[in-house]
């Protein structure tokens, strides 16, 4: 089995990881299990994992810490297990580095459909012809060789979300994408969320990347359009 066929199902519930986790199998995943956070950061640090299906209400370590941690260290797409279907809870786990939600109860085919997509985003070529961009003296780096980014020399750590806008605004500097656009870059047409998942994240690639996110002079708002790259404007 190769990594790129692993998931980790990260939930308390016995029965849920175990139904899943079956169903998975027969579409020809790995498929590893923790019922609590501890355990799945142990698991990433050992095993090699390409999705990871993370329930938020965990014991002892809450899901959304669990998502910070595997952020600091890795850009493995995580897709969010909730029962909190409150807009801002989907929001606040966007911000904690997600990159796709399912609330409970979920089909074990409508899970399917959004982990295929979200490894099938991850697997794109989204990569210009260069392998490496920099701005204002170094000031922001992007190395497509090792799909890198750093800001004033330090490493940053993105989202596979993130990355995507990204490189999507740097390969057009200039253009203005609009939410829907963006949204169909990082989710796909099918996504039936909300539009604010794209402004929660340009609010963290802001605070990564700029050095003063409320003035920001890379990813610049075009009032009542979208966004685009600013590169070396002032």
């Amino acid at each position: 089995m190769t990594a790129a066929k692993n998931v980790l199902i990260v939930d308390d519930e016995a029965m849920l990881r175990e139904s899943v986790s079956a169903f998975l199998k027969t579409k020809g995943y790995g498929v590893y299990e923790a019922e609590n956070g501890k355990d799945a950061l142990d698991i990433l640090s050992r095993r090699p994992v390409a999705l990871v299906l993370l329930d938020l209400m965990l014991p002892g370590l809450p899901g959304e810490e669990v998502c910070r941690a595997i952020r600091r260290q890795s850009r493995v797409p995580i897709i969010m297990l909730t029962a909190k279907a409150a807009e801002q809870d989907l929001l606040d786990g966007l911000m904690n580095g997600a990159d796709d939600y399912v609330t409970k109860p979920f089909s074990v085919l409508e899970l399917y459909a959004r982990m295929e997509a979200v490894l099938r985003r991850a697997g794109d070529e989204l990569k210009p012809l260069a392998q490496r961009f920099s701005w204002n003296g170094d000031d922001l780096v992007i190395d497509l060789e090792h799909d890198e980014v750093y800001k004033q020399g330090r490493r940053l750590n993105l989202t596979g979300s993130e990355w995507r806008i990204l490189l999507a605004l740097v390969q057009h500097p200039g253009k203005t994408f609009s939410r829907e656009a963006l949204i169909d870059l990082v989710y796909g047409p099918a996504f039936d969320g909300f539009d604010r998942a794209i402004d929660t994240h340009i609010k963290n690639l802001r605070k990564k990347m700029e050095t003063d996110p409320k003035a920001p002079r890379y990813i610049r708002t075009v009032h009542g359009m979208g966004y685009r790259f600013g590169g070396n404007e002032p």
